[in-house]
């Protein structure tokens, strides 16, 4: 983890650049696909959902959660990812669904600067760092 300054333009600039954005998308869905058939079932989406403890952390703290209560959190979660309700998650939606949120946070965030905390390997890490290197050229 990272501390790093971002603002809007940061993510809107990242996932504008498709190059950028594409091999970032194509990256972590081969990471969620363990199996490699090109599609994310609920199970697979499921632990990449329980990896990001969203839910079950208040400002770092370990709470409490209902677990039916998390369940249908997380099964809104992937019906927003699986745009034909087939039951599974293709690239396509994958991507449309990353970018769709990306671009909410970036709406959220404004154009005033914050300093977050960032995962490694994360989207809005690569954001960041996509934005230092043209920075820095």
């Amino acid at each position: 983890m990272s501390v790093e300054v971002l603002d809007s333009a940061t993510i809107v600039n990242f996932v504008e650049d498709e190059e950028a954005f594409n091999v970032s998308i194509r990256d972590r869905f081969a990471h969620l696909d363990p199996n490699h058939d090109g599609l994310l079932s609920y199970a697979e989406l499921l632990e990449e959902f329980q990896s990001l403890r969203v839910f079950e952390t208040h400002f770092g703290i370990d709470v409490i959660t209902d677990p039916k209560e998390l369940a249908h959190v997380y099964n809104s979660l992937f019906v927003q990812f699986d745009h034909d309700s087939n039951g599974t998650v293709d690239l396509e939606e994958f991507k449309a669904e990353t970018k769709s949120m990306m671009l909410a946070m970036a709406n959220g965030i404004g154009f005033l600067p914050v300093q977050m905390v960032l995962e490694e390997g994360s989207f809005l890490k690569k954001a960041v760092e996509r934005e230092s290197t043209k920075l820095a050229a």
